[in-house]
């Protein structure tokens, strides 16, 4: 349903149920899946690619040209999964010829001011709190937590079911299930509470704390402790997970607690 006061470039993919308020504005090239709501002065421009039953809060922008000089307007998109959330001034970067692709996954919450650059990967079921903010080429696992005002670099890697604290600075990359705090970044702890909610058994959990306890308190470097990991700890998928995470970090990890 189409309000008289927004426009629809006539090429673009809208299905009968999407609801569109007034003086927001669709581009070419754009498919917006059936149930998904468009609130007032939304931006979706050439490339986007929304899912079913998303809802899009006002002053958003979906689909900008990539922030990146090397860009030279070949064709990319930025992909919304389904039930994803984005709120109020929200922008999403399409991608460049490095991925083709910007893309948000399925149940996502992306709070006000939050920016996504291109060639951004995003898993299922993640949260960004108020201006978390990720540079181009970063990809983050499914149900990660970014709490307020957290800024990623560029090519960073967050791993699943990580949780990182409001106004962090991340470098470095975030394996996962663990929580990060502190300057400079630092692992502060498995992200229990997350894990809990999420149906992670009490073994489990310990699990995934004696493998960190051995990465980041022992005082063994990376090498020394992954060679530990494989060699005492039963193999399973989360440990297996943890150690091809660390394995093929380009940036490295973030390092483990820093005494004040």
């Amino acid at each position: 349903m189409n309000q008289p006061l927004s426009y629809v470039h006539p090429a673009a993919k809208i299905a009968k149920t999407v609801v569109i308020e007034p003086f927001t504005t669709i581009g070419k090239d754009v498919i917006i899946g059936e149930g998904t709501w468009i609130g007032s002065n939304v931006t979706i421009m050439e490339g986007a690619r929304i899912g079913k039953n998303c809802s899009i809060y006002p002053g958003a922008v979906i689909s900008g040209v990539p922030q990146d000089l090397k860009f030279k307007g070949e064709e990319t998109t930025a992909e919304v999964g389904d039930n994803t959330v984005i709120r109020e001034c929200v922008t999403i970067n399409r991608g460049t010829n490095w991925r083709k692709k910007t893309k948000i996954g399925k149940n996502c919450l992306i709070m006000a001011y939050s920016h996504i650059a291109h060639d951004c990967k995003v898993g299922d079921n993640c949260i960004f709190s108020n201006n978390s903010t990720l540079a181009g080429h970063v990809t983050v696992g499914d149900y990660v937590t970014l709490a307020g005002m957290v800024a990623v670099h560029q090519f960073c890697n967050i791993g699943r079911h990580a949780f990182i604290a409001g106004g962090s600075l991340v470098r470095k990359d975030i394996p996962p299930f663990v929580k990060a705090a502190r300057e400079p970044l630092s692992y502060v702890g498995i992200n229990s509470v997350g894990l809990r909610r999420r149906g992670f058994s009490s073994e489990k959990i310990r699990e995934i704390q004696n493998i960190y306890r051995i990465l980041y308190q022992k005082k063994f470097n990376n090498t020394q402790a992954i060679n530990i990991i494989e060699a005492e700890v039963e193999a399973t998928s989360d440990r297996d997970e943890i150690l091809v995470f660390i394995k093929d970090s380009q940036r490295g990890i973030m390092k483990g607690y820093i005494q004040n």
